[in-house]
């Protein structure tokens, strides 16, 4: 168990932010052992034959299922909405001497890896892994990166207003199972590592995830801003297409604009609700302003992202 211990200080700067190269890097995990990620099967069976060619054993080789993964590979991101190819820099401009702190800690958790080759040559090493990194990216995750954004975004919105109307009691009661706020502080139920970390005025991070979903994760060691990763909610209707809109509200709304609502189960961008429904994102807008000057949607900023959700009268006639 992990358990961070918060000031007042603290509490005033706890954040959220949506990591792409978390996500990224979480999401080899599914590539290690697709017999344990069912609910991303969709997404794994759209990588069929379009991996060839990255050599990906030495990224997938980094992340253990359990216990420790290098720290340096998920550098937390400086903003909250992260950049990939901020996040890569990121990545690329890590110190030697944190390189080979971290993947000595590796080895000593995980017997029989071999890394003669991030001892002896750090800097070409991590430069080779973040070039395949941003290769799997391109074919991997940015072609789904719209989708996955957007239900990073709305989870953030949620929790943001969680604990805008009820605090951090409020905030970490659903966070997840393992994660519990107690007396000033927040623990986190982690497998093989017990710490307790004072933060000491630099606040916590809190990002969602739709890869790593097994369970959080933390990372609370120096240098880095102490860090909970948490699935993010719902996760399991991620790749779902949507149900289907009645046929009699079809009839009355237009079969395009009724889809439209029965695929705002949750909050989304007109990006991806065009990539759901196989439309230019203008003819999505289009349809969106109509049904929001109907009062059947609402829309909220976020960042940079626009999301869109039903009303109650929209859930009423679905």
């Amino acid at each position: 168990m992990v358990r961070f211990v918060f000031t007042v200080e603290d509490l005033a700067r706890t954040r959220f932010a949506v990591s792409p190269l978390f996500e990224l890097v979480s999401s080899l995990l599914a590539l290690r052992d697709p017999s344990t990620a069912a609910l991303h099967l969709p997404w794994l069976k759209s990588l069929s034959g379009r991996l060839d060619g990255i050599a990906l054993e030495p990224a997938v080789a980094l992340i253990a299922p359990r216990g420790y993964s290098p720290d340096f590979i998920n550098p937390p991101p400086a903003s909250p909405l992260g950049d990939i190819a901020d996040d890569l820099d990121a990545l690329r401009a890590t110190p030697d001497d944190l390189i080979r702190h971290d993947i000595a800690l590796w080895k000593s958790q995980h017997a029989g890896v071999s890394v003669g080759a991030w001892l002896d040559d750090p800097r070409g090493t991590v430069e080779a892994l973040a070039d395949t990194l941003e290769a799997y990216w391109e074919v991997a995750m940015a072609p789904v990166w719209p989708r996955v954004r957007a239900f990073l975004e709305a989870d953030v919105a949620h929790r943001a207003r969680r604990l805008a109307e009820g605090g951090q009691a409020a905030l970490f009661a659903d966070l997840h199972p393992a994660v519990r706020w107690t007396d000033g502080g927040l623990e986190v139920q982690v497998s093989r590592h017990e710490a307790v970390k004072e933060l000491a005025g630099r606040g916590l991070l809190l990002m969602p995830s739709v890869f790593k979903w097994d369970g959080p994760s933390t990372l609370d060691l120096a240098p880095w801003q102490p860090t909970v990763s948490y699935p993010a909610r719902g996760i399991a209707t991620l790749w779902d297409a949507g149900s289907a809109a009645p046929d009699g509200l079809a009839r009355v709304l237009g079969a395009t604009r009724a889809a439209i609502l029965s695929a705002l189960d949750a909050p989304r961008s007109t990006t991806e609700l065009a990539e759901r429904m196989d439309m230019t994102p203008p003819g999505v807008s289009h349809h969106l302003i109509a049904l929001r000057d109907a009062g059947l949607v609402t829309a909220r900023r976020d960042g940079r992202a626009v999301l869109y959700v039903r009303t109650p009268p929209a859930d009423a006639l679905l």
